[in-house]
């Protein structure tokens, strides 16, 4: 096991997913994407360029996260995979959106993930998938509850 992986402490220290579905039409940047996740410890890293090859990657296993384009050259509006994600519940994959353009993706699809404006260094993609999962609104109104 990598060195730099972080695993789930006492502490609320976050593991890397093992498994990271890379949505990127940009060959250059989906591969440095790539080199990055693979550095830190991430076991699977699977690169698509669209919308198409992002859901057959999806139908044949759930990634522990998805970085997802959202201009991508198939379609204009990737967050319709996040969409289709949100189905899954809570125990869908975590979401990071990669973009040029933050404030083209509608606000409550946006609150699915973590939005990262491009350029952005890999290093900053790293550090939010090791960061502790954000709980929905309807996770933390039933930890309120119960």
């Amino acid at each position: 096991m990598d060195a730099n992986r972080k695993f789930e402490t006492g502490d609320g220290e976050q593991a890397l997913p093992r498994r990271v579905l890379v949505v990127e039409d940009d060959a250059v940047l989906a591969m440095s994407i790539e080199d990055a996740l693979v550095e830190a410890g991430v076991e699977q890293v699977e690169l698509t360029a669209s919308t198409e090859a992002a859901l057959e990657a999806l139908r044949r296993g759930k990634p522990e996260a998805i970085v997802l384009d959202v201009h991508l050259a198939d379609r204009d509006d990737g967050w319709a995979i996040a969409e289709l994600l949100r189905t899954l519940g809570p125990d869908r994959p975590r979401i990071v959106f990669s973009t040029g353009a933050p404030d083209a993706i509608p606000e409550d699809i946006a609150e699915l993930g973590v939005v990262l404006a491009k350029p952005y260094r890999t290093e900053a993609l790293v550090a939010l998938l090791q960061e502790p999962r954000r709980k929905g609104i309807l996770s933390r109104l039933r930890g309120a509850l119960g």
